[in-house]
């Protein structure tokens, strides 16, 4: 038991309750109020903003110091120094591999790549016009039924099959999402290339010719996924956990995952950046907007600026900048009229007293939109692939959940409807 205490006095009682007060390694005390339920009263958190769901190895969020830590390391240093899967890795095991263990883990997902020749008919099944993340939703829950060998949650072998296997279907996955929509052929993985340059190939591939794929893009698209791979408890990342307390199957609860992701409020924020710079149009209305924006009658805002959880700046931006830039250069991009006004708002953000004390900086959905949308990416994939990336964190929350002791989730409710009334029969209403 905690040797900290937090006193409840409630009025117009005698009694003092006592609630137990924890620390963590990082972050703020939490105040255990579980022995509320006994008094006959519960909390009252709307969004859980203020409530602590679980406890977690994985990841820590400082938003007001602008950090972000993946099993202590700064994300900083894992965009620079490491890779994707490497980071998948670290996330799955709590540590970083020995280049034997990356070896062996990395020829593991390669060879789980594939997927079922069954789930090719499957796609047939949705309208050629159906929004990618509705397919993906849909074939990432249907795996369950195609791969019945690691369904047993409680077998930590089983867990570990699953989360191969999400990890290594999920680009391929999407890219035949993508695929079906453009009325393209699938493309098989290559295993010979790497995990982001595969998804690539997939992608834009086709059977005619051997794909060319640029390592400066292969780069871009891994830090994308890699920015992306865990973010705390976070809507999806919830709801992962929250459907996993119910004992579902892992493929159901990554569904779900990805079906709370879609929220243009959480993983459509990139979409939302695109939509926004086609809503202004032209270089030649920015500061029109940028009026409106700063207008707080004015329903317009700019996407991409802020963040909810970073009060300070955003720690994935400033690499997902350099990597924005660094795929411009590659592509000899200067007249891209989206592109265009991208970058005269990031420059305003940067330099504008308005922006600079309310602390709108760019973050990482209005780099990685622009990253996306260079390397010819729709913007209906974005929050696919945002998905790919986010898919090992989800894996690894619903693994640490599932390896421990956990209760179903069941988060109760202020209600405010009718009391008790008598029923009246239909010719009396």
């Amino acid at each position: 038991m905690s040797d900290k205490k937090a006193s409840l006095t409630i009025d117009g009682e005698n009694e003092t309750i006592e609630l137990p007060i924890y620390s963590g390694t990082l972050g703020p005390d939490v105040v255990d109020v579980g022995g509320l339920t006994a008094q006959g009263m519960f909390t009252f958190d709307p969004g859980f903003v203020s409530t602590a769901s679980c406890e977690s190895q994985i990841t820590f969020i400082n938003g007001n110091e602008g950090i972000l830590l993946h099993r202590g390391y700064p994300i900083e240093q894992l965009a620079e120094h490491s890779d994707y899967l490497e980071t998948c890795y670290l996330l799955l095991y709590g540590e970083l591999p020995t280049e034997a263990q990356k070896k062996e883990f990395v020829g593991t997902v390669q060879k789980h790549t594939m997927v079922n020749e069954q789930i090719c008919t499957f796609f047939n099944g949705f309208r050629r016009d159906a929004h990618p993340m509705a397919i993906v939703c849909g074939v990432v829950g249907a795996l369950s039924a195609f791969y019945h060998d690691s369904l047993e949650i409680s077998d930590e072998h089983h867990r570990q099959i699953a989360a191969y296997r999400l990890i290594a279907k999920m680009p391929t996955i999407a890219a035949m999402s993508y695929k079906y929509s453009v009325g393209q052929p699938f493309m098989y993985p290559d295993n010979s290339l790497g995990y982001a340059e595969n998804f690539l190939h997939m992608m834009f591939g086709n059977p005619c010719e051997p794909s060319k794929i640029s390592p400066v893009l292969a780069k871009a698209m891994d830090r994308i996924f890699l920015l992306h791979a865990d973010h705390e408890q976070n809507a999806s990342t919830s709801t992962v956990r929250l459907a996993g307390s119910s004992g579902a199957n892992p493929f159901a609860c990554i569904a779900a995952g990805i079906a709370a992701l879609w929220g243009p409020s959480h993983g459509g924020a990139n979409e939302a950046v695109l939509d926004m710079l086609e809503e202004i149009g032209d270089v030649s209305r920015i500061d029109e907007f940028v009026e409106r924006a700063k207008d707080k009658n004015d329903p317009f805002r700019l996407m991409g600026f802020g963040h909810r959880v970073y009060k300070n700046f955003d720690p994935r931006a400033s690499v997902m900048k350099q990597t924005a830039d660094e795929v411009l250069a590659e592509l000899g991009i200067e007249d891209d009229p989206l592109l265009e006004i991208a970058k005269r708002l990031e420059e305003i953000a940067l330099s504008d007293e308005y922006f600079i004390q309310k602390k709108l900086y760019p973050n990482v959905d209005f780099y990685s939109g622009i990253i996306l949308k260079a390397i010819g990416i729709p913007t209906s994939m974005f929050t696919v692939i945002f998905a790919v990336g986010r898919t090992v964190g989800w894996i690894a929350h619903w693994n640490e959940m599932i390896s421990g002791s956990y209760r179903i989730g069941r988060p109760r409710q202020l209600y405010t409807g009718y009391t008790k009334r008598d029923f009246t029969p239909v010719d009396k209403r």
